[in-house]
């Protein structure tokens, strides 16, 4: 295994927008390097560390703190812990950040933002659709709030810029933070 440093690495976006995309490419970039990494992917958390919640602001906030709370286990004890979940709520999102930085990991925050007519044109499920039409209530940038992160560590630009562009970007930052060798 290569030596790094454990840390943190956050992915905030609406549903659609490209953080699960990027935690699979990066994960495969950094097993190749050696590196430990593990992805909490925020369906798969919702499946397996926090089922029975509901779509309710409470509900979303335990969810999140709980992916927070594995990520500092992780990252504290040399992990890369990705989060891909949407993780609406600044206040909590913050919370986490303090969590992980508390124990001495960094915690950086990518925002995958993307435009609502981008993110209906590629949504597969057509769960914007009915979202929008009403079918679907409390969802995450349609009829439930998102707030859009103040201070991100790194944004990409999913509808306007390539995969690839995008991970070379979180590739450059980490590398100047001197978090990967």
């Amino acid at each position: 295994m290569s030596q790094h440093k454990g840390f943190t690495l956050w992915f905030t976006g609406l549903s659609g927008s490209g953080k699960s995309t990027l935690t699979e490419r990066l994960e495969k970039e950094f097993r190749g390097r050696g590196y430990r990494v593990e992805v909490l992917d925020g369906d798969v958390v919702r499946t397996n560390l926090s089922k029975g919640l509901s779509f309710s602001k409470e509900d979303r906030d335990i969810n999140v703190r709980r992916i927070g709370f594995v990520c500092d286990l992780l990252s504290r004890n040399g992990v890369i812990a990705m989060s891909a979940a949407i993780s609406p709520y600044e206040k909590v999102r913050q919370q986490c950040r303090k969590l992980v930085e508390s124990h001495g990991a960094a915690f950086v925050e990518v925002y995958t933002k993307c435009s609502l007519d981008e993110l209906v044109r590629r949504d597969v499920k057509g769960l914007y659709a009915k979202a929008l039409s009403g079918e679907i209530q409390n969802f995450t940038g349609v009829s439930d709030p998102y707030d859009e992160p103040k201070n991100p560590d790194i944004i990409v630009e999913s509808d306007r810029e390539p995969v690839d562009e995008s991970v070379a970007k979180i590739l450059r930052y980490l590398e100047e933070k001197e978090l990967i060798g």
